[in-house]
């Protein structure tokens, strides 16, 4: 059953007068309810505001790592553990080919109802999932694979075990290692980009982020509650922190933002899908005419960047 936002109401009744009427097998209503439902899908989903982007971000019918990596990975391949601990399910990842071309996918996963949620630990990696992340990116690049990472996470875990185990080490260590790495890296944000547990493998060649994805320091929520003492401020928080896809790539903290469907990529996986899948391929392209020296070189010279302002 599909989920509705709040901004989502008129669709909502749309699409249930729309299924009413082809129960009844009337084709003349169906035609004028298509029509509306493009109308109000185009209305609704071309001025968005920045907290709107962000529900969507969070949308539970958001395509998630694994709907991504099934869909475009041919030949997949699961690999598991990380050689130390134990094998976080929070982190998937897989080697395959993605058009002919041999790739390993890091993603990050949210689970879908209650059981998958609490198993993925929604989408909160513990620091064997990073250790897992870097053993598979360093083995990728051994092979001289491309890597792609899809981040998709509220935060690292921040629980007493996932601190006794290391966490802030393991995310500084793949912060280290992934800006080092010689192989070709792409990374995207396809949901939320929360704080070290989206930077933790987010470091790449390319960073893009879907559209309607968000990437912060802190949530929203948590910022309001910090600056303001009220949670309730979260659009104003939202607002303030310029989380959205757009306004990173005019800050030149991204390289570039990936297209949705007019409607979202919850209400329309499959172009969400072949658009993720063909900036991809496109990117490492692009990425195979540089050598190992270089790529580094380019990749730390885009890190150094960060941060450097001017008044």
């Amino acid at each position: 059953m599909a989920s509705y936002l709040d901004f989502e109401k008129n669709i909502q009744q749309i699409d249930e007068d729309l299924a009413n009427a082809k129960i009844k097998g009337d084709d003349e209503a169906v035609k004028i309810l298509e029509k509306n439902l493009e109308k109000e899908t185009q209305k609704v989903y071309k001025n968005l505001s920045d907290y709107q982007r962000l529900q969507l971000a969070r949308h539970p019918d958001r395509p998630y790592a694994l709907d991504y990596i099934q869909a475009i990975l041919s030949d997949a391949y699961e690999i598991h553990g990380d050689r130390a601990f134990r094998d976080d399910p929070a982190i998937v990842c897989y080697a395959g080919y993605i058009g002919g071309k041999k790739v390993i996918a890091i993603g990050e996963q949210k689970g879908r109802g209650t059981k998958d949620k609490l198993h993925r630990n929604f989408g909160m990696p513990h620091p064997e999932g990073y250790r897992k992340a870097l053993r598979v990116a360093k083995m990728a690049e051994k092979f001289e694979i491309p890597i792609l990472f899809l981040v998709d996470t509220p935060g690292a875990y921040p629980g007493v075990g996932a601190e006794e185990r290391g966490q802030s080490e393991a995310i500084a260590r793949n912060l280290y290692e992934l800006s080092a790495l010689k192989t070709i890296t792409v990374a995207v944000v396809i949901g939320e980009g929360g704080s070290g547990g989206a930077l933790a493998i987010g470091v790449a060649d390319k960073l893009a982020m879907m559209k309607n994805s968000v990437f912060s320091v802190i949530s929203p929520e948590g910022c309001a509650a910090i600056l303001w003492n009220d949670p309730s401020k979260i659009e104003v928080a939202t607002k303030a922190m310029k989380v959205t896809a757009d306004d990173l790539k005019n800050q030149g903290l991204i390289d570039d933002v990936i297209e949705e469907p007019v409607s979202g990529a919850h209400r329309d996986k499959d172009n969400a899908i072949k658009n993720l899948s063909d900036y991809v391929l496109k990117a490492i392209e692009e990425l195979e005419k540089y050598d190992k020296r270089e790529l580094v070189a380019i990749r730390m010279q885009k890190v150094f960047k960060f941060g450097v302002f001017s008044e």
